[in-house]
């Protein structure tokens, strides 16, 4: 049998990173290429106990279909737990619930972009919203990261000069994968160039509770006033990544048509991860369980900070994140930063190579993503002497 792809993908070839990657799996790796929560912040007894109360109290609740745009009690008591964060409640915004931030990035796509349409994005940024965003045919720009976030100068430039603009896609806080956190005066700008050319925002924001260091920074949600923000947050770092919740805040005539695009897809989100996300935010100390998981992170990235002052060569420069999950290192320029992963994998430390977060993978990048929520205390400090070996 011969097979005819369509034409969204048959253009897509697997990555060369991807492969690389693939060298790195196995037992005794230590795994700085991951993304994955501290499995010891996951509150294992609290879903046990919630989960066997749903299914003896009101299993048919939990077994039965839903509503596309989610459990209701569920999408009310989000708005008002997230209520300081994504601004007041407006009746020109509704929330629906998605099956993780990925899908509600995904349709925002899907319902704003048509192939050949351009999306801005940082530049590194967020592989899973690049590739959702290559699958739907839409034409990626990029725009460089600078220490407190867009290069301003070259998103107007990007603006004013790209074709067929419909959207930027932005990660304000804690940025996978550099952890870069955009500074307020940014924001601000970000938002009314957004305004003065017309162009969609959406709002990533899977990290945002995870703040461990500084003061926390309105979102662009928060100063939306004119229906330009499409606001995506998730539960995944916070409850538990496997159970897929995440939930969308957008202008209603843009919720409603990406509802009607998620109905076509997986018709609503699996009603059991909605009833205990729920009752983990109704009848649970949520504030104490994100005080528990930022003293976690504010350890385990303390430690790798200290141990790269500590065994990696001054000439390498890295990041230093207020929240989240990663950091981003770079290489001087006599290094090549492929053949460095290479040879990282094969002493048994996994990183990411930076070039797979770019918009094209063979633009010149010698910088590669660290991550500390998933290794353990030991594995870090192993990790990070290793890679100061690594010539």
């Amino acid at each position: 049998m011969e097979y005819s792809f369509s034409n969204r993908i048959s253009g897509l070839q697997p990555s060369i990173i991807r492969e690389i990657l693939k060298a790195s799996e196995g037992k005794g790796i230590i795994p700085f290429s991951a993304g994955n929560p501290a499995a010891e912040t996951f509150p294992v007894e609290a879903i046990r106990s919630f989960t066997q109360a749903i299914l003896e109290k009101d299993p048919v609740a939990a077994l039965q279909y839903g509503l596309s745009e989610g459990y209701t009690p569920l999408r009310q008591v989000i708005r008002q737990r997230f209520a300081a964060s994504m601004g007041p409640e407006r009746e020109s915004d509704s929330l629906f619930v998605v099956s993780g931030a990925q899908q509600g990035i995904e349709l925002a796509c899907k319902v704003l972009c048509n192939e050949g349409d351009t999306i801005i994005c940082e530049s590194p940024s967020f592989i899973g919203a690049l590739n959702s965003f290559r699958s739907l045919g839409a034409r990626l720009a990029g725009v460089p990261m600078e220490e407190d976030g867009l290069n301003l100068e070259a998103l107007e430039h990007a603006l004013k000069t790209e074709p067929n603009v419909k959207m930027l896609y932005l990660i304000p806080s804690f940025q996978n994968p550099t952890g870069i956190t955009t500074s307020l005066e940014k924001r601000k700008a970000i938002y009314a160039l957004a305004k003065e050319y017309g162009v969609m925002i959406l709002e990533d924001n899977p990290y945002g509770e995870l703040r461990f260091r500084g003061e926390d920074l309105p979102t662009l949600k928060s100063m939306d006033e004119d229906g330009l923000v499409i606001y995506v947050g998730s539960f995944s770092k916070i409850l538990s990544a496997g159970l897929r919740v995440g939930f969308v805040l957008a202008p209603n005539a843009i919720m409603n048509k990406m509802v009607v695009a998620k109905q076509g897809e997986d018709v609503h989100t699996a009603m059991l991860p909605q009833l205990l996300a729920y009752k983990f935010l109704t009848e649970y100390d949520y504030d104490g369980h994100i005080s528990l998981i930022r003293d976690v992170y504010r350890r385990k990235s303390g430690l790798m900070l200290d141990s790269i002052k500590k065994h990696f060569n001054p000439a390498i420069t890295y990041t230093v994140p207020e929240g989240g999950l990663f950091l981003w290192c770079t290489l001087p320029k006599e290094i090549s930063m492929i053949d460095y992963c290479k040879k990282a994998a094969a002493q048994g430390v996994a990183v990411v190579p930076g070039n797979a977060f770019l918009i094209r993978e063979d633009e010149p990048c010698n910088a590669f993503r660290l991550n500390y929520s998933t290794p353990s205390d030991e594995q870090i400090k192993q990790g990070i002497e290793i890679l100061a070996q690594v010539q």
